[in-house]
């Protein structure tokens, strides 16, 4: 077993033992009808002596006695569901589960599964006056919520707030447990694939003023936190960086996204707005939050590709789809302003995107079809000194001269003159293979 696995089993199992001991003192003392605070009778918490990721989170939150029972209460499910066994105690008079114990059973899990309530229970019993201060520990600005470690869902009507299911996020079960990071499934909750490339900077090829300004973007992650708190700017700046990518297609914008997250190391999520975007209203704005929420304390960055679907112009509101739609845009503009991290916005014609959200785009950067020199340093990059080799006649350097292409277009000649070549005699890519290439390319794009 790995070191760190080890100590982080041992501290998991001395906070266990703790609960145990704190639950067995909560049930004597219920059962003899005295209504006491946690903090009246309840050992202290076993002292953390060891790094360890579930140590780690309980030092760095400073989290005291009653918000580790919460923290480990909600945790147990996942790693020793029959610590929560006392729980199904019944009461013998009505034949049922005592009703200040809360909790529920889940569907395929067999065990006890907690609510507000049963934190409720463990911490206050009957104890009013604990209840009223323990309340605070559920309140949205709480760092249980403010970092997104609990959540509560599953609350039926109008029914009591504590009887919410009390659960850790996807991201905390698997931080506690491995102390490894978390990228979220695609999902209808989060609409987003992680975006990689094998590629490195170096690869990249843009003209100069635009690769100036892609790498004032990671200036701005390396020196936000100088500038916004030794600079004291934060009064006058906000957090997170927002820019718009604009160009025709194929000209780097995806792929300097990918790439901007691997030299930062931030994980780049595309966001899916086909999945996003609702016809019913008030569901696009609720997909939003979700994403949103889901990346709120993240060092990611959001990738919007074909923004002008959801980020286009708004209309003069004649209907109240008209209505409908430019109150999408207002709630997605203020929570791309609100968001602490980056994001990108991608679309092949600026003139489609709102005015509103250009105006507060820290920058706005234009992908242009590649002048002659990164065009023949792309179809260098592309066919030089690789395995598959080229026929005497080829001329990259007219290639580049002779036809405007972009950088994703030149892709797809090597795709087509690589399929050609492969398995012919004798196996080399010949110029006309490159040409036939380049001419499917401009017919594609009503150019031949």
């Amino acid at each position: 077993m790995d070191t760190l696995l080890e100590r982080n089993a041992h501290t998991i199992s001395s906070e266990i033992a703790w609960f145990r001991r704190v639950v067995d003192a909560r049930f004597e003392q219920h059962g003899r009808g005295e209504a006491m605070a946690v903090s009246a009778f309840a050992d202290a918490p076993p002292t953390i002596e060891t790094r360890s990721p579930y140590g780690d989170l309980v030092l760095s939150l400073g989290l005291n006695m009653a918000e580790r029972l919460v923290l480990l209460l909600a945790y147990l499910p996942h790693v020793q569901p029959n610590a929560l066994d006392p729980f199904f105690i019944q009461n013998r008079s009505t034949g049922r589960r005592f009703t200040e114990l809360g909790g529920f059973l889940g569907t395929a899990h067999g065990g006890f599964l907690p609510t507000l309530e049963t934190a409720m229970f463990v911490l206050a019993g009957d104890n009013v006056g604990a209840r009223l201060t323990y309340h605070s520990l559920f309140r949205s600005d709480h760092p249980f919520f403010t970092r997104h470690i609990f959540r509560i869902s599953g609350r039926v009507g109008d029914e009591p707030f504590l009887s919410s299911p009390l659960g850790l996020t996807e991201e905390y079960v698997e931080r506690l447990t491995t102390g490894q990071g978390f990228s979220p499934p695609y999902s209808a909750e989060f609409p987003a694939q992680r975006l990689t490339t094998a590629l490195e900077w170096k690869d990249l090829v843009l003209d100069r003023a635009t690769l100036r300004e892609v790498e004032d973007i990671i200036r701005w992650t390396q020196f936000e936190r100088k500038l916004l708190d030794e600079w004291n700017l934060r009064t006058r700046l906000r957090r997170g960086y927002r820019c718009l990518f604009y160009g025709p297609p194929g000209t780097g914008k995806t792929l300097t996204a990918s790439l901007l997250g691997k030299v930062t190391d931030m994980p780049v999520y595309r966001i899916d707005l086909s999945k996003v975007v609702s016809k019913y209203i008030g569901e696009t704005e609720k997909n939003l939050a979700s994403l949103f929420d889901h990346a709120e304390d993240k060092h990611w960055i959001l990738f919007f590709d074909e923004a002008d679907s959801l980020f286009g112009k708004r209309t003069e509101t004649k209907t109240a789809n008209d209505r409908h739609a430019n109150q999408q845009v207002s709630y997605l503009l203020q929570r791309i302003e609100d968001f602490p991290s980056t994001v990108i916005l991608a679309s092949n014609l600026k003139g489609q995107i709102d005015e509103a959200f250009a105006r507060r785009f820290q920058s706005v950067i234009l992908f242009k079809i590649p002048a002659f020199e990164e065009r023949l340093a792309l179809w260098r990059d592309c066919f030089q000194n690789k395995p598959y080799p080229l026929a005497p006649d080829v001329d990259l350097t007219s290639l580049a001269r002779d036809h405007e292409l972009s950088g994703g277009s030149i892709l797809n000649v090597l795709r087509y003159a690589c399929l050609r070549a492969v398995g012919r005699e004798p196996e080399h890519i010949a110029m006309d293979d490159l040409l036939m290439g380049v001419r499917r390319e401009l017919h594609k794009e009503g150019r031949l």
